[in-house]
């Protein structure tokens, strides 16, 4: 009798483009979740006051973004720890707590004007912010105490579905794509404040300072290496692009809508409720529901960085799969973060504009000196062996903290000398 061959079984590889889908996550989180209430209004504004010829700042700070994103993806994975604990391991203990300071008030700040871009966004459907607000609120926390990471991973990838909306409404106004085209390679400059202050806040709105803890941070906890670099740097970069279309596909739309009628705005709300008129209400509800989606995704991201950072800072215990006795300091940031932020965009007399405004000087300051850290890290033989920066990431790299360094230091120039640089 014959012996019986042995079964041999055949692997099936996965396709590439499904490798790096799966992986996605953290990049495409973090860099969607930079489009919140603050850079919804912060586009819309842009396009209002200065048409399609303010597009090439897009390209611009989806570079930085991919430079500064993938610095940290690479970190994360090399080391197993996130931006806060390697602060702290490479410059003591002061400059952590100075960073973490300012990243605490900033954050703080933002967190209020998500909820104040959901009450916004609720009130062009008839629903009160008293109603709205607390929903947001409750459905926020409930989320970060759910207790699974990958869970919470997922709703937040759903969550980012609505930007798809700002798509649909690019097409709906119909935009001259030449000059669309045009304007987003070829860069144009104004000499007046309002317009370097807009790129300031476009880049400073796209490349925000917590993004860098977040995304680390996700990489980390999502248990990925250094062998996992390739799909990281896939998901960042995949994250940048889908995040920066949304900015393009939003200034396009205002810019072609509401510039050409000399119509300016002062928020996405604003801006949503003007396009109305002309391209009709499905324009308004879409921008509406974009901004509601928007603000809920970063309502989530902002309490959640924060306390991780913190935590990781000064060695408390953290993590969203950590039960409240497991660490009660990380899920106590976060909900007295949310509850506060709650509070404050129903108390009538609060003064919203400048706790925003303070907010946004304070990431301002902060960024800068977060990615001079962020650098020196990356250079560092001893924590990131032959995964350290190379020529061509370092050139990226200086360039982008010169940028965003003479960006801040124009603004604040700008307002020594009293211009107005309101947007």
């Amino acid at each position: 009798m014959a012996a019986k061959q042995p079964e041999t079984t055949t692997i099936k590889k996965k396709p590439l483009l499904l490798l790096i889908l799966a992986s996605a996550g953290p990049g495409i989180i973090a860099e969607l979740a930079g489009n919140d209430a603050g850079g919804i209004s912060t586009f819309s504004i842009a396009g209002a006051n200065y048409g399609l010829k303010i597009l090439w700042a897009v390209p611009v700070a989806m570079l930085f973004l991919m430079v500064v994103q993938e610095s940290a993806a690479r970190m994360g994975s090399k080391t197993g720890k996130g931006f806060a604990a390697l602060i702290r391991e490479s410059f003591g203990l002061r400059l952590t707590a100075f960073a973490m300071l300012a990243l605490a008030i900033a954050n703080s700040g933002t967190t209020l004007s998500e909820f104040a871009g959901i009450a916004a966004g609720m009130e062009l459907f008839g629903v009160s912010k008293f109603i709205a607000v607390p929903v947001a609120g409750l459905a926020v926390w409930a989320l970060l105490m759910g207790g699974s990471y990958r869970r919470t991973e997922r709703i937040f990838l759903v969550i980012s579905l609505v930007f798809l909306v700002y798509v649909v409404a690019a097409f709906v106004s119909k935009p001259p794509w030449g000059a669309v085209a045009l304007h987003t390679v070829m860069p144009s400059l104004e000499p007046n404040a309002g317009f370097i202050s807009l790129i300031i806040a476009i880049i400073g709105t796209t490349v925000a300072p917590w993004m860098i803890f977040f995304g680390q941070s996700n990489v980390v906890e999502k248990g990925a290496t250094i062998k996992d670099l390739f799909f990281l740097r896939a998901d960042v970069f995949l994250g940048a692009v889908i995040a920066c279309f949304v900015v393009w596909f939003i200034m396009i739309t205002t810019g072609t809508v509401l510039h050409e009628q000399g119509i300016v705005v002062e928020d996405a709300a604003a801006a949503a409720q003007a396009l109305a008129p002309t391209v009709g209400q499905a324009a308004e509800h879409l921008f509406g529901v974009g901004l509601v989606g928007a603000s809920f995704l970063a309502a989530c991201v902002l309490p959640l960085t924060t306390s991780y950072a913190l935590c990781e800072a000064f060695g408390w215990e953290r993590g969203t799969d950590r039960s409240w006795n497991e660490a009660p300091v990380f899920k106590g940031i976060i909900t007295a973060i949310i509850v506060i932020s709650c509070i404050a965009v129903l108390v009538p007399s609060a003064n919203l504009m400048s706790i925003m405004l303070t907010a946004q000087i304070v990431n301002g300051v902060l960024l800068p000196v977060l990615l001079i850290f962020l650098v020196l890290i990356a250079n560092n033989r001893i924590v990131m062996g032959s995964h350290r920066n190379g020529k061509l990431a370092n050139t990226l790299s200086v360039v982008t903290i010169i940028a965003i360094i003479g960006f801040t230091v124009a603004l604040f120039v700008f307002l020594g000398l009293g211009f107005d640089v309101s947007l």
